[in-house]
């Protein structure tokens, strides 16, 4: 049944997947949490946890998510110890077990139907279809050249222009090669300037993928932004307003000449194949591409980097662990042969 299925929200960042969420949220069947940090770690450092068959490493991973203030647990609102005995009581899968905490959180707002949302999860797709593989993924689009100006103006984003560019041409790709992958019956694409411009169309037409009946309390997110977005997270002002199309093609009064430039120069077929036309600026100067190249090479080999320096890590540990004659630790239930049965964790029931 759609209904069983996970909603996976994404995106790059600045691109209205909070706004989304909240839209998601206010659906009387289906529950959107505020951004974890714990499901990406859980799956990069799975072995680390040992073989979840065991109830005391379910246990041991749970304590992590629960007390480990880097996981974000508290934004869910959620009693860690009971919490802690539903993971340990979950299938012994890591997809189980992490969604036993999205299941709780649906359950604390009288919901049977969860999802989760990260806009980094654009560039990590296939982890997040390997630990819930009936999951329905969302992609929201907005014009790169708005993203671009709204990320510079981020606290958390130290990367200048040059950077903002290549995050959303890397969201981009990304979601493409999802898309092809995926298919229609687990990959949907909606548009911010769409969404902000007439909310009730396109969130009846996202409720139809979804297989839910569209319900107008979707349209007034800004109702639930308290309960949803943690206090901390100043950035959203707009979510806490009424849907409104202010942000929506501003780039023009927000970018200075030479970041239009750039933008349109290393994004334009990508920005053109999403229906956003180009404005005809002029190419920017034969340094400032070059600074780009500079930047969006580092960029793109950051995550394979650490990857790399993760799996050395283990490597190192497993060796030490060899040389003093101790048990290594199992397989965690994420793998080709275990990864069909975390479907289990999809279902909210």
């Amino acid at each position: 049944m759609t209904a069983d299925r996970p909603i996976v929200v994404f995106g790059c960042p600045r691109s209205g997947t909070t706004l989304l969420q909240l839209m998601l949220h206010a659906h009387p069947r289906i529950a959107i949490p505020p951004e974890n940090r714990f499901l990406l770690p859980a799956y990069q450092h799975r072995r680390g946890f040992g073989d979840l068959h065991d109830p005391a490493n379910r246990r041991r991973l749970a304590r992590w998510i629960v007390s480990d203030p880097q996981t974000r647990f508290r934004d869910f609102g959620l009693d860690p110890d009971q919490l802690t005995e539903e993971i340990v009581a979950a299938p012994p899968t890591l997809g189980s077990a992490l969604g036993a905490v999205f299941r709780a959180y649906a359950r604390r707002f009288g919901k049977p139907r969860w999802g989760d949302k990260r806009p980094s999860y654009v560039t990590n797709l296939e982890i997040v279809e390997r630990l819930f593989p009936t999951a329905q993924f969302v992609h929201i689009v907005r014009d790169g050249r708005d993203c671009v100006a709204s990320l510079d103006r981020m606290p958390w984003h130290r990367g200048g222009t040059y950077q903002a560019v290549s995050i959303w041409a890397q969201a981009v790709d990304h979601a493409r090669r999802a898309a092809r992958r995926l298919g229609p019956e687990s990959f949907y694409e909606l548009y911010y300037e769409r969404l902000v411009d007439d909310p009730e169309r396109e969130l009846a037409e996202l409720c139809g993928y979804l297989g839910e009946a569209y319900h107008p309390a979707m349209a007034e997110p800004a109702q639930l932004a308290s309960l949803v977005v943690p206090k901390r997270k100043r950035h959203h002002p707009l979510v806490r307003q009424p849907v409104t199309v202010a942000r929506a093609g501003s780039w023009p009064r927000r970018l200075q000449p030479w970041q239009a430039s750039l933008s349109e120069a290393v994004l334009g077929d990508r920005l053109e194949s999403h229906g956003y036309g180009l404005s005809g600026a002029p190419p920017p100067p034969a340094w400032v591409r070059l600074r780009y190249e500079r930047v969006a090479f580092r960029h793109r080999f950051a995550a394979p980097k650490r990857r790399l320096v993760r799996a050395y890590e283990r490597l190192r540990r497993s060796a030490e662990l060899a040389d003093l004659g101790q048990p290594r630790g199992g397989p965690t239930g994420v793998s080709t042969s275990t990864s069909r049965s975390t479907s289990d964790s999809a279902r909210p029931g």
